[in-house]
């Protein structure tokens, strides 16, 4: 059964939580797929992951650099999964049809944008509809996620 996770963002945003759950998906031996809602976010998540840290880089590749298979990560606006990821991370909207073959899907929205809210709430449902064990975690004032339901 596919794990469904929602990441409410209130205290950091995308480009300081996104790297770290990456990371430890890599750490896990999981491949991953990063969806986004536009062309314009994989754009700048690219440049991100390739500088998110002087230390480190996260290897990453998006369907520019052709042969999307051999992407650990891959950043995309489509729905498939060429690269036979364990897990995706949808952001910006971004929605996929198709849970199965995944180990967790990961939703990571914006808490201050009342439409983000809203839409994530529909995939919450959608999510229990289909049978998913469905999670949600919020960022405490001090960065650290707790989970609420």
């Amino acid at each position: 059964m596919t794990e469904v996770l929602f990441y409410h963002l209130e205290h950091q945003p995308l480009e300081r939580v996104l790297p770290t759950l990456l990371e430890r998906a890599l750490e896990r031996g999981w491949r991953a797929i990063v969806q986004a809602g536009s062309q314009e976010r994989v754009d700048a998540l690219d440049t991100l992951l390739w500088t998110y840290r002087d230390d480190s880089f996260l290897p990453h590749g998006t369907r520019r650099e052709g042969d999307p298979a051999q992407q650990p990560v891959l950043l995309t606006t489509d729905e498939d999964n060429p690269n036979g990821a364990s897990v995706r991370f949808l952001v910006d909207g971004a929605e996929v049809r198709e849970t199965a073959g995944y180990a967790r899907i990961v939703y990571l929205f914006e808490g201050r944008d009342p439409e983000a809210v809203s839409r994530a709430r529909e995939q919450w449902k959608a999510a229990k509809a289909a049978g998913c064990e469905v999670t949600y975690w919020q960022q405490s004032p001090e960065g650290r996620w707790e989970k609420k339901a």
